[in-house]
């Protein structure tokens, strides 16, 4: 059974709060670091503590947790011994394996915010709250008395929209692993249940009689998880832009296109269980909105291979491998910068969404799925060297017709510029409290 009292929050259950802040601090003295991390986990009052799995009776106002980047790890005294039993992939950090998952032209590190190319981006303490004002008090009880041995680089603010929707209209959140032995994420589906060891350090994993090596000492790397921390700029001009003028060229409305474009009409209705309508009579049932696979549509005619939801959740289609069911990823994420306006276009705002993309394994979750299922098609019959419509660079998008035809989207532009990115590690609170006592 996991120890949810050991296992941070963010990793098992998403919060559904409206605000966040992601705090990005820098460790001058490791001493002032280790204090702070102590500090979060030994029922300090004076500063908000680290949310962990266990399940409340009254939802706080504010949640907070911790990651740390292999230069904070470094930071705070970790000997390199123990730096050394770290995957390769998390120690490279982000920008050294951007290309592995398409961040090249403009999404490249050198196009970066540039706090994410800083060399003290250390610790990354994200807040989640139910308002603005108990962010903003979580952040000053949290920094309170911190300098001058650390420093606060950025923060980055993300705020929900209404109905929970990002900027270019689609209600998000709807699908995350079951994990076994964590309480239920959201909407069922009849996918396998997730192993507790596809996201936690220490546990049997997703595949067969295998167990991911835990970094040393096992008190520092047990029931941690790794992330990749992601600022997504979304280009609401070109998608409605390109909703017109594919609606154009094809006949079809442009919900419509942009049902395809992502595999879900705009209100979460998948496309595997409506492809005609995004309001089916009866109604697909909120709790039924994940309970769907593509086994029956091997074609795409229902919902095209080709777009994001399948390419990034294969679910039980067929794929290189066959293992469409080994790469989940657990996604934290809200919207970032001001509602778009379609009376006042190109207002010069920069919006997007800011997001923790979660897993034991960044180079078998995160980089695989990037890498082989979002900007290469070879993956899935059909797609060729085709990329995602929304993670990719632009180009087609396949389309199954009835009968055995085919179509296309065809022109597609960038719809998505990463802006930041950075590879963290989720410790345990054992894990945080180690680290304080270095």
């Amino acid at each position: 059974m996991l120890d949810l009292a050991d296992v941070q929050g963010v990793v098992l259950r998403g919060y559904t709060m409206p605000r966040a802040r992601h705090l990005v601090l820098r460790v001058d003295a490791a001493a002032a670091g280790r204090e702070l991390l102590g500090s979060l986990v030994a029922g300090d009052p004076r500063r908000p503590q680290v949310t962990t799995g266990t399940p409340w009776t009254e939802k706080p106002d504010c949640c907070l947790n911790l990651s740390v980047t292999a230069g904070g790890l470094r930071a705070l005294g970790v000997p390199e011994e123990s730096l050394a039993t770290f995957p390769a992939e998390f120690l490279a950090g982000a920008q050294a394996r951007a290309d592995r998952v398409g961040d090249v032209g403009p999404s490249a590190p050198e196009h970066w915010l540039p706090v994410f190319g800083d060399p003290g981006f250390h610790l990354l303490v994200s807040l989640f709250g139910q308002s603005a004002a108990a962010v903003d008090r979580a952040t000053d009880d949290l920094l309170a008395g911190t300098a001058p041995g650390l420093t606060e680089l950025c923060r980055l603010d993300a705020a929900l929209l209404g109905a929970r929707v990002d900027h270019f209209g689609y209600v998000d959140g709807i699908s995350q692993p079951t994990v076994g032995d964590a309480p239920p994420p959201g909407p069922p589906d009849r996918l396998p249940v997730a192993p507790a060891g596809a996201f936690l350090l220490g546990h049997p994993s997703q595949f067969r009689d295998f167990t991911y090596p835990v970094p040393e000492p096992e008190v520092l790397g047990r029931n941690g998880s790794f992330a990749a921390f992601r600022v997504l700029s979304q280009d609401v001009d070109a998608f409605r832009e390109l909703l017109a003028e594919q609606s154009r060229r094809t006949g079809s409305s442009p919900e419509r296109v942009a049902a395809q474009l992502c595999g879900r009409w705009r209100n979460g209705t998948p496309l595997a269980l409506s492809p005609d309508t995004d309001s089916p009579d009866p109604p697909v049932p909120a709790d039924a909105l994940n309970d769907f696979g593509y086994a029956a549509d091997p074609r795409g005619e229902r919902c095209p291979i080709g777009s994001h939801v399948r390419r990034m959740n294969p679910r039980d289609s067929r794929v290189a491998g066959g293992g469409g069911n080994q790469h989940r990823i657990v996604r934290r994420g809200l919207t970032y910068g001001p509602p778009y306006d379609p009376d006042h276009p190109r207002d010069g705002h920069d919006r997007g969404l800011l997001g923790l993309f979660i897993g034991v394994s960044l180079r078998d979750q995160f980089e695989f799925v990037m890498g082989q299922w979002a900007v290469d098609g070879r993956f899935a019959p059909g797609l060729g060297r085709t990329q995602d419509p929304f993670l990719g660079s632009g180009g087609t998008l396949p389309l199954a017709t009835p009968g055995g035809g085919r179509a296309e989207l065809r022109g597609l532009p960038r719809l998505v510029t990463t802006r930041g990115g950075a590879y963290c590690f989720l410790p345990s609170t054992t894990a945080i409290g180690h680290l304080a006592a270095l």
